[in-house]
């Protein structure tokens, strides 16, 4: 079963989640799933919206995605953190990559999550505690050729804070094919 505050508690008295992503259709379906299992829930459509919410009540629990127009999810994790340490945020993304998780944990996300997920998923990882899981299963196989690529290209953006043009001198591509695969989604693995 998982822990999650009364549904039917007063607002005043509902933990309160940010939920921050670009897809309208889902953070309408997520929110309402969220707000049913008891958080008092606030959305914002980019990471400027959410900065100033957060300003004016720094919440309990955050879900954010990380690929959104302007600034990305990892920006606001930063600001979240600063307005309120122990805000628990967790990062959802339909465009996962090691990198990323790596620097959202590094900034402050309790989980990464890759979507699609359910708000039981959600729910349950902003529940987790900090501490990591060592029953966690082991791939069976390395991955994909088209995987690694995405990874090591993820790791090079990283490095160089997002910038299209640096990383693709860094990677000695042009800056339209870095693009190009930039806009696919990963593979799964």
């Amino acid at each position: 079963m998982i822990a999650t505050p009364e549904a039917n508690q007063a607002d005043d008295e509902r933990s309160t989640l940010l939920l921050v992503d670009d897809d309208d259709a889902f953070r309408r379906v997520l929110g309402r799933a969220l707000d049913r299992r008891g958080y008092a829930v606030t959305v914002a459509a980019n990471v400027a919206t959410a900065i100033a919410k957060a300003q004016t009540q720094a919440p309990e629990y955050a879900v954010i995605d990380l690929k959104m127009p302007g600034a990305s999810g990892l920006v606001l994790i930063e600001k979240l953190i600063e307005l309120d340490p122990n805000t628990r945020i967790v990062m959802l993304t339909g465009y996962a990559s090691i990198a990323t998780a790596i620097e959202a944990i590094k900034l402050g996300a309790v989980h990464y999550l890759a979507k699609p997920c359910d708000a039981d998923a959600v729910v349950a990882a902003l529940n987790k505690g900090n501490s990591g899981d060592s029953a966690i299963p082991v791939a069976g196989s390395p991955l994909s050729i088209d995987r690694l690529e995405w990874e090591h290209i993820q790791r090079v953006l990283a490095e160089h804070q997002g910038n299209i043009s640096a990383t693709a001198r860094a990677l000695k591509m042009h800056r339209r094919t870095l693009q190009r695969k930039l806009g696919k989604r990963p593979s799964r693995e």
